[in-house]
């Protein structure tokens, strides 16, 4: 992880005078963590939710249980309801939420470990959303899926001023 699209990160948010929340499932905070690991990132960064169970995603999110129920929680559909979740708990103007399997186990034929939605939000948008197959052991797909969820949040913020 570059330490450097971090940096990027927080020099554009500073310069706009915005917040970001996380909300995490597979990464289990490890976004939050490499944010954070910036000093000054109290600046910038409002909150981190680490929303692993369906039911967290449920109480801390607003994914509907029939979200869940249809789709599962590695899905497009749950992926933007956690982005506009986090919009909503939090007085931040970003949001990057991400779910997905991270292995060793869980995995199907449809959803085959290393299947990771990522999605972003900006206040007053609809939550764009990104489908990945990541290979590799469980904290290979982690890294890969924080540093995806980071890159697509700079490409983000950098489209919107």
């Amino acid at each position: 992880m570059s330490d450097r699209l971090v940096e990027r990160i927080a020099a554009a948010l500073l310069a706009r005078g915005e917040w970001l929340a996380t909300a995490e499932s597979c990464t289990g905070g490890l976004i939050a963590k490499l944010l954070t690991d910036l000093p000054g990132s109290s600046g910038w960064f409002e909150r981190g939710l680490v929303t692993y169970s369906n039911l967290a995603k449920m109480e801390l999110l607003g994914v509907p249980d029939a979200v869940l129920a249809e789709h599962g929680a590695v899905s497009d559909e749950c992926a933007r309801a956690m982005a506009r979740g986090v919009l909503r708990a939090g007085p931040v103007d970003w949001g990057v939420a991400v779910t997905g399997i991270a292995g060793p186990g869980g995995g199907s034929d449809d959803k085959p470990v290393g299947t990771v939605w990522i999605a972003w939000s900006q206040r007053g948008h609809a939550p764009d959303t990104h489908r990945f197959f990541f290979e590799g052991g469980r904290d290979s797909v982690r890294e890969q899926t924080a540093q995806a969820a980071l890159e697509g949040l700079l490409y983000r913020i950098h489209e919107a001023a």
